[in-house]
C-alpha cells in the first residue's frame, strides 16, 4: 500500500494535527519535536530518535542527471529514497519507478501527487506532502487516501453452481459503510478473484449491514492493502481493499472477522483464464456483482449470468505476486 507522509520540518503543530486527523502514515519532524508528535497521537515519526531514522531507514537524494539516477537505484536496494528534483523532465520518474519499489517523491500539489501515484500504473512507493498550509495538506492526504488504485474488472460467465456440504466461512465486518456495487474480491485461485458485494440491500431476513461482507470459505484468497491473504487470516486491525463495480478502490479497516460453520456453494465461471470459482455461503444475503453494478444473490444466480471478476497473471507466494508457472485447481 502506498505510504503518505507529511513534512512538518520546520515544526508546525497544526500541520502534524492535520496529518493525524486525515490518515497520513507518517510525519517528518525535527528531532527535538519527536515527543511533541507522540503527545498528539499515534503516527510513525520520521526523525532522529523516531520510528523511521533518516540515514538508516530512509535517505533524501537529488536527481539532475543519469549518474544520480543510478545512485538512487543502488541506494533504494538498501532503504527508502525520497527523491527531490526541480524538473522531472530531466530524469523521468518512470525510469526510477520501473527499476525500484522503494521510491518516494516530494509533492506540493494534488496534481503532482496524482501524477506520482499513477506512474507506470503502479505509482511510487510513497509521497511526501510538503504543503505548508495545514488545510491544503489535509485535503491532499484525504484525497489520496480516498482515491486509491484503480483495478480493471472483467465480466465472466457463470458455468456451474453446486451446493456443497457444511464448511467454515468468514464474515468480514469493516469500519467502512459501503454502497451497492461495492465489496471485496474473493476467489479459490489467486489469479481470479470475484467481486462479493457488501450486505447493503434490504431483504426479508435481516436488516442491511453495509459494513459487512459475507466473504466466503476460510481457504479463499482476498485482496488486501498489501497483497493477498487467506480469508481465515483476517482479524481486527487488518486492512482490506474495497472495490467498486467500476474498479475504483479504497482501503477499509477490519473491525471483526467471524468464522462460522455454514452450508456452502461453489460458483464457477469461465473467461479468458479458463474456469475458476469461489466457494460462498449458500444464503440469499450473499451477492455477487453484475456488469453495471447490479447485485445478484447466489440464491437467484443462474448458469450463463455475467458477473465481475479481477483477473491477474501469474500466481502468489506468501501473498505476493510472482511470475512463475503455478497451477491451481
Amino acid at each position: 500500500m502506498r505510504q503518505l507522509w507529511v513534512k512538518a520540518d520546520p515544526w508546525d503543530k497544526d500541520l502534524v494535527t492535520a496529518a493525524l486527523e486525515n490518515g497520513a502514515d507518517a510525519v517528518i519532524v525535527p528531532p527535538e519535536n519527536v515527543d511533541d508528535v507522540r503527545r498528539l497521537g499515534r503516527i510513525a515519526v520520521v526523525s532522529a530518535g523516531g520510528d523511521i531514522v533518516p540515514g538508516e531507514d530512509v535517505v533524501e537524494m537529488g536527481v539532475e542527471s543519469e549518474l544520480e539516477e543510478e545512485a538512487i537505484v543502488a541506494e533504494s536496494r538498501r532503504c527508502r529514497v525520497i527523491v527531490k528534483t526541480t524538473d522531472w523532465r530531466i530524469i523521468p520518474l518512470e525510469n526510477l519507478v520501473a527499476r525500484s519499489d522503494n521510491i518516494f517523491v516530494e509533492v506540493k500539489s494534488a496534481e503532482e501527487a496524482r501524477t506520482a501515484c499513477g506512474v507506470l500504473e503502479k505509482g511510487v512507493a510513497g509521497v511526501v506532502v510538503t504543503a505548508q498550509d495545514p488545510a491544503s495538506a489535509a485535503r491532499m492526504v484525504r484525497g489520496l487516501k480516498e482515491t486509491a488504485e484503480f483495478l480493471e474488472l472483467e465480466d465472466v460467465s457463470v458455468s456451474r453452481i453446486i451446493p456443497l456440504g457444511m464448511g467454515d466461512r468468514v464474515c468480514v465486518d469493516t469500519c467502512t459503510i459501503m454502497t451497492e456495487g461495492e465489496g471485496i474480491l474473493v476467489g479459490n485461485r489467486s489469479s481470479v478473484l470475484f467481486l462479493i458485494q457488501a450486505e447493503t440491500l434490504e431483504n426479508p431476513y435481516v436488516a442491511p449491514r453495509p459494513f459487512r461482507i459475507n466473504a466466503g470459505a476460510v481457504h479463499g484468497y482476498t485482496l488486501t492493502a498489501t497483497g493477498t491473504k487467506y480469508l481465515s487470516e483476517l482479524c481486527s486491525g487488518h486492512e482490506v481493499r474495497i472495490v467498486s463495480a467500476g474498479g475504483s478502490t479504497a482501503t477499509a479497516v477490519v473491525g471483526r472477522a467471524k468464522i462460522e460453520r455454514r452450508p456452502l456453494l461453489l460458483v464457477e465461471a469461465e473467461g479468458r483464464f479458463g474456469r475458476s470459482g469461489v466457494i460462498l455461503q449458500n444464503a440469499e444475503t450473499v451477492r455477487l456483482v453484475k456488469p453495471g453494478g447490479d447485485a445478484v444473490s447466489v440464491a437467484a444466480l443462474a448458469v450463463g449470468d455475467r458477473i465481475l471478476a479481477r483477473i491477474e497473471e501469474g500466481g502468489r507466494h506468501f501473498g505476493m505476486s510472482v511470475n512463475e508457472r503455478i497451477s491451481e485447481r
